[in-house]
């Protein structure tokens, strides 16, 4: 019964911990800031950082764009929004300090940190494909590793 009691109680503080940490990511409303603070002027468009990236393989600055997709698991990165086909760019975190509301779809950023263009392996495509919700199907159909655009930022704020 002992044994009982402290399993079931060892379940309930780790479901406590668990919401509590989620509940400590604010809503995505204008003006919310996420990491390091962020001034949404001087920032370039997710075009313009691609034209940038062209150039050059490295980026530092803000760029400004649409949020289409969010880790599910925890807010742990997002996508921004290209124009056409093209694969939306991943950003993440820097050192993982901060984390995304499941909210922010739809959402207009403004990021601070650094780009490049950057080789993703199939075992990180098939990761991030999982932590996004995605079928077994869908998980399984990635097989060759793919070239784009990625972002890790220092700050976040939504500005829209």
């Amino acid at each position: 019964m002992r044994k009982l009691f402290t399993l079931l109680f060892s379940v309930v503080a780790f479901a406590t911990i668990g919401s509590a940490q989620q509940a400590d990511i604010l809503a995505a409303q204008p003006g919310v800031q996420y990491g390091k603070k962020v001034e949404s002027k001087g920032a370039i468009s997710v075009k313009a950082l691609e034209t940038a990236l062209a150039k050059s393989n490295d980026f530092s600055g803000k760029v400004q764009g649409e949020v289409v997709q969010v880790c599910k698991k925890k807010g742990c990165f997002i996508t921004l929004k290209r124009e056409g086909n093209a694969e939306p760019i991943m950003v993440r975190f820097t050192d993982y300090g901060y984390f995304m509301p499941q909210d922010i779809v739809g959402k207009t950023v403004v990021l601070e940190g650094k780009g490049k263009v950057k080789e993703t392996t199939v075992a990180k495509l098939q990761h991030d494909a999982k932590d996004l919700g995605k079928s077994d199907k869908e998980i399984a159909a990635i097989k060759k590793p793919k070239r784009d655009i990625t972002f890790i930022a220092d700050g976040v704020v939504v500005v829209k």
